[in-house]
């Protein structure tokens, strides 16, 4: 069963406005910054870390890329993730350390095109920023922001949200005459395994947690997958039904919209973990 946690001794010089509420937290790689942030507000909370991210495993695509931005083969690059960012550094870093310098010259030159806020602040770690931000933090958004601009001969970098194709992004960009030059410097893994995930939606069904905060699209198809193939859907659909369910953003959002779940909660602007719990406390004491 994932692990439960209860507030921690610094709780009572919080607000404990979560205090008698269990919070399901499926995040990775910040689970204990996110459980810290809940706890500290009273909640209990139920650790049940789903997904793990992992450098690609074949480090050679992505230094060619690398190589080719350094090189001023691209005119823009959408950022889809920070996470993406950071990855491709430290690939750069472990097996071409001599790249770096021309890779943060060519990328301060290049039109960045960002997706959200997590992007842009690696960017702001590089001391970068993004020339253009997708109008919402989805594909759809990014198309909509690009597609006011002569796009017609140039050569676009795109950094991909994990191993997702993004075929709707890839023709968009080819039909608008330009040349589209994919990245993918990282892979999601499974990180529970299936006895844990299964014992989570248990809980779900019997009604034992009060919110789930998703934050990201992974966790929700780890979610369902595993539900599917244990003949789970059932107790999966029934634990929606009686559990709050928070989304940290729009693409967290829309899948959960997709699997015909209703979103409760969802920060206005800021798609960051400190906002999303701010959310969860301002629905639970309206």
């Amino acid at each position: 069963m994932c692990r439960r946690s209860l507030p921690g001794p610094d709780a009572a010089v919080s607000t404990q406005r979560l205090a008698g509420r269990t919070v399901a937290v499926p995040e990775t790689r910040e689970i204990e910054v996110f459980a810290a942030l809940l706890e500290r507000r009273g909640a209990n909370v139920i650790r049940c870390p789903m997904i793990a991210i992992h450098d690609a495993p074949d480090p050679a695509p992505v230094l060619q890329w690398s190589r080719r931005l350094a090189a001023g083969g691209f005119d823009d690059l959408i950022l889809f993730t920070g996470e993406g960012l950071r990855r491709i550094l430290s690939c750069i870093e472990r097996h071409e350390p001599p790249l770096r310098h021309g890779f943060l010259e060519a990328l301060s030159r290049i039109r960045k095109v960002t997706r959200g806020p997590k992007p842009a602040k690696a960017l702001r770690e590089l001391g970068l920023k993004p020339d253009m931000a997708a109008e919402r933090a989805t594909t759809e958004g990014v198309i909509a922001t690009l597609r006011s601009r002569d796009l017609h001969g140039r050569r676009i970098g795109v950094q991909l949200y994990g191993t997702e194709p993004n075929r709707k992004l890839i023709d968009f960009i080819r039909q608008a005459g330009a040349e589209a030059f994919p990245v993918a410097p990282y892979i999601y893994a499974s990180e529970a395994d299936d006895r844990r995930v299964i014992a989570f939606i248990r809980q779900l069904a019997q009604g034992e947690i009060d919110v789930i905060a998703f934050t990201s699209a992974q966790q929700v198809t780890r979610l369902r997958n595993v539900a599917k193939a244990n003949r789970l859907e059932e107790a999966l659909d029934k634990g929606w039904s009686r559990t709050k369910i928070a989304a940290v953003g729009p693409v967290v959002a829309e899948t959960l919209k997709n699997c015909g779940v209703r979103i409760d909660m969802m920060p206005q602007e800021s798609y960051f973990m400190k906002p999303l719990v701010n959310t969860i406390v301002a629905a639970f004491t309206a």
